[in-house]
């Protein structure tokens, strides 16, 4: 076991349930084949992490032999609750299975790469914990190195509040706080574009960056 610990929250990939918002601007199908691309740049970002373990939380049910190695991912079910319960119950574990620094991201932020995640990990020799702020008022990345649950309860998730809220409860508790670089993740067609990256094709080609893989590989 190593000492750092990578949560990754991921979906299973449902039409016309996955990436909800950004299907509003481009449809479900779309949406579906945007959130592959997503997951298979997330899933490269994170292998290439060294000295970490990987677990993957899926939201609904675990896929064994799909796209996420099982040779390099512990494969989790999500908590069952809003997302600070979810979140929660990650940390809880991880700390409990005994690493020292455990930071947890989602599956649709372009902007973080394996050097990104380096350094929340490097932070977290330092400080007690790390936050990737998101533009939108949330964050892309947490991390800490101990338990901290009061940052998961009671919070107003998927709103501007998300961040201040945090660093308040981080304080509160005494805890040092190091930002790293905000970041914006995908929810609308806007926030791709910003990434510079193309539309996805109906039969993915090497131009479209990651692989986007099948319907069952995120």
């Amino acid at each position: 076991m190593h000492e750092n610990a990578l949560l990754l929250f991921i979906k299973n990939p449902i039409p016309g349930k996955t990436k909800t918002r950004l299907a509003a601007d481009v449809g479900d199908e779309m949406a579906l084949r945007m959130y592959h691309v997503l997951c298979n740049w997330t899933r490269e970002q994170a292998q290439a992490l060294p000295d970490t373990d990987r677990y993957l939380y899926y939201s609904a049910q675990i896929i064994k032999a799909d796209a996420w190695p099982d040779q390099k991912f512990h494969k989790e079910l999500q908590h069952q609750g809003d997302l600070g319960e979810r979140m929660e119950a990650g940390f809880a574990a991880a700390f409990a299975a005994g690493h020292e620094r455990v930071v947890i991201i989602g599956s649709d932020c372009p902007g973080i790469t394996t050097e990104y995640l380096a350094q929340a990990f490097a932070a977290l020799r330092e400080t007690d914990i790390v936050i990737g702020p998101a533009l939108d008022g949330g964050y892309t990345l947490l991390g800490m190195r101990s338990f901290t649950p009061n940052l998961f309860r009671a919070v107003a998730w998927s709103t501007e509040a998300v961040l201040p809220t945090t660093l308040e409860r981080a304080a509160a508790a005494g805890k040092s706080v190091t930002q790293l670089r905000p970041l914006s993740d995908v929810d609308y067609l806007e926030d791709w574009l910003s990434y510079g990256w193309a539309l996805p094709e109906a039969e993915p080609s090497a131009k479209a960056l990651p692989d986007s893989g099948s319907p069952d590989d995120c």
